[in-house]
């Protein structure tokens, strides 16, 4: 019966934002996806409540590259790239900010977590030109299924899978799966694997 209920519910979302989706797909006609596609990200995400969360999932199951079963976007986060791809089950807490993301199945994202694409997005080598004109590297972000990101962690490069990053972390570097990882910038303390051991 739940999952009727889900499905009947996961409809009139979509019905109540095909509208929204009609614009959308008018606008990036017009101005191109990857300019259309910020600001209706901006505006989907102010959206309260449940019925946010199913109105973000029927829109961004048209406007992202994917965004599977029962994804969870909550209120305040933001897309900055359609090619980002949520997994199914996958959790992402209030005002989040995700790039280029490819993010498993079954993650769970704490709320004002910031996932970037790599640390080289803007030039900074010429002194002639202001950096924000310099050309810069966006390099794609992969989470791994079933990773937890602590509350308010900075995401920069890959994580793998069935890791924990620590709340407030930085990952500038590739994290290998299993792995449990804190601090500023991020290290690894321990394999999940090895259940004897503590930090």
């Amino acid at each position: 019966m739940k999952a009727f209920a889900k499905a009947v519910l996961r409809s009139l979302s979509f019905a109540c934002v095909s509208p929204v989706i009609l614009l959308y797909i008018l606008h990036a006609a017009i101005a191109g996806n990857e300019k259309a596609f910020p600001g209706w990200s901006q505006l989907m995400s102010l959206v309260p409540g449940k019925l946010g969360i199913y109105l973000r999932h029927a829109f961004y199951r048209c406007a992202l590259n994917s965004c599977e079963e029962d994804a969870c976007i909550s209120f305040g986060t933001i897309f900055s790239h359609p090619n980002a791809a949520v997994g199914k089950t996958a959790y992402i807490g209030n005002f989040c900010s995700i790039g280029d993301v490819q993010i498993g199945d079954d993650v769970l994202i704490a709320s004002h977590v910031s996932i970037m694409n790599g640390c080289n997005q803007h030039g900074i080598n010429r002194l002639d030109i202001p950096m924000r004109e310099q050309i810069g590297v966006y390099e794609p972000v992969t989470i791994g299924c079933d990773t937890w990101i602590g509350e308010r962690a900075t995401i920069a490069a890959n994580i793998g899978k069935h890791c924990v990053i620590g709340a407030g972390s930085l990952v500038l570097h590739p994290i290998p799966d299993y792995a449990i990882a804190v601090g500023v910038p991020a290290r690894v303390i321990r394999d999940r694997r090895q259940q004897g051991l503590r930090p």
